[in-house]
């Protein structure tokens, strides 16, 4: 069995109406989820709405929310406070000691793999403070994938169509979205568990560009379609999900108080939405359904469809 996890930067499930750019958005399916709204998706995946508030005063924000999803640690609880931006130093050593990859390596669950292409302009110019994602790859040692791995059919780009890497002035050819799932599904099938990163949803949502937010939502909601029927989803569970909502409502800059859509395909997909109720419940279900412990292919549907 092998896991893909797709994080989502800065999408929560919002309120129809004019500041939302998923309302009446065609070709939305499935990031089209709305507030008090009974939410299904395609190929019978389960919507499980999560707290990204983890229980502390103020809105969510993405170095504390993507610490927690990436360590099942609720460091907003733990630290007494939500941190924008990239992790801070507290961060850095929780991410050290409880890195899904690392909690998988030391479980011996392998192999494991972020999907993500880095330039080389990243390690000779390495900036001071580094993602979430890239200090729980640290933390477990594991190799980076770079535009070499990307141009061999080895790697996706944060933008998986390429057009940013190609404006950075790199020798790369435009990827569709059905080229890109191709991509993901492939390593997703290589590996017990993959970690694929988008944040051009948060980048645009603080920009409060409704045109733009509709053309990249409809983009990234066509590559999550065409990766799913590339997966073999009676082996491999897909979960999608994010640290904070944004995107959803652009009626300012700021991220939202709602809370974020989790949702959960293919193989465990009972056992891991049951699980699921904040973003630090996330790292806890994954690492359960790979080492066995959560495996049970018969599962409760009636009960995870109605959460």
């Amino acid at each position: 069995m092998s896991v893909l996890l797709f994080f989502i930067d800065g999408i929560g499930i919002g309120s129809r109406g004019p500041f939302n750019p998923l309302d009446g958005l065609e070709g939305a399916e499935p990031l089209a989820i709305f507030a008090d709204e009974q939410a299904t998706t395609i190929h019978e995946g389960i919507v499980v709405p999560t707290d990204a508030r983890l229980g502390v005063e103020g809105r969510p924000q993405s170095a504390s929310g993507q610490t927690t999803i990436l360590t099942g640690i609720n460091v907003p609880q733990l630290l007494g406070y939500h941190k924008q931006g990239f992790p801070n130093r507290a961060m850095l050593e929780i991410l050290r000691e409880h890195s899904i990859f690392l909690q998988l390596k030391r479980a011996d669950i392998g192999p494991i793999t972020f999907a993500n292409t880095y330039t080389q302009r990243f390690f000779d110019e390495r900036p001071r403070w580094v993602s979430a994602t890239t200090a729980a790859m640290e933390a477990a040692a594991a190799p980076f994938r770079k535009v070499a791995d990307l141009k061999a059919g080895r790697a996706v780009f944060h933008d998986f169509t390429n057009e940013l890497l190609i404006e950075r002035g790199e020798d790369v050819k435009l990827r569709t979205p059905e080229q890109a799932a191709e991509v993901l599904a492939l390593l997703a099938s290589e590996h017990r568990f993959t970690l694929y990163e988008y944040f051009i949803t948060d980048k645009v949502g603080h920009k409060q560009d409704v045109q733009q937010a509709r053309t990249i939502l409809q983009n990234l909601a066509r590559l999550i379609r065409q990766l799913l029927v590339r997966i073999d989803l009676t082996q491999t569970s897909v979960i999608l999900t994010s640290d904070h909502g944004n995107i959803e409502d652009l009626s300012s800059r700021n991220h939202t108080l709602n809370p974020v859509p989790t949702i959960v395909w293919g193989a465990n997909k009972e056992q891991i939405a049951n699980r699921i109720e904040t973003l630090a419940d996330i790292t806890p279900a994954i690492v359960d359904v790979l080492t066995g412990k959560g495996t049970d292919t018969n599962g409760d549907a009636g009960r995870a469809a109605t959460r």
